[in-house]
């Protein structure tokens, strides 16, 4: 057999029995990981400092609030998606929602960098945001693993 052969007999066989599928969880196993509660132990305390920084300003404590929000949902999602069988249609939907959540937050924090920034570097800010966000929407939803760009 040539090289040719023996890549498109492993591609098929790795088609047919992806390695890549998440282990079936034991229905027992409903533990969180400790480095998981570890990060939101240390999300939430830095999340609290800030409001209790912002000395009352409530677009501060707003922005504050809607990023702990934001995050925590995207990491649920996160972990939803992961945990969902990869023929299901919850996954897509799941993926939506992660762009959805990435392009707020993204959106969010170059709103509050361009603030402080001058006009120049505000224009540089929003263009960098606006193409990671239509890099994340191609990656997400339009790019296929066969395709070449």
């Amino acid at each position: 057999m040539s090289s040719e052969q023996l890549k498109l007999v492993d591609e098929e066989a790795l088609l047919k029995h992806p390695a890549n599928r998440p282990a079936p969880r034991n229905s027992t196993d409903h533990g969180i990981p400790l480095l998981m509660v570890i990060g939101f132990m240390f999300l939430t305390f830095n999340s609290g400092m800030a409001v209790y920084r912002s000395n009352g300003d409530l677009g501060a404590i707003f922005f504050v609030a809607f990023s702990y929000v934001d995050l925590v949902s995207l990491f649920y999602c996160l972990r939803w998606y992961e945990s969902t069988p990869p023929e299901s249609t919850r996954r897509e939907h799941l993926k939506m929602a992660v762009w959805l959540q990435t392009t707020m937050l993204t959106a969010a924090f170059s709103y509050k960098v361009a603030a402080i920034m001058p006009f120049p570097v505000q224009v540089l800010v929003w263009s960098m945001a606006s193409t990671t966000v239509l890099g994340g929407f191609y990656a997400f939803f339009l790019h296929r693993e066969g395709t070449k760009a």
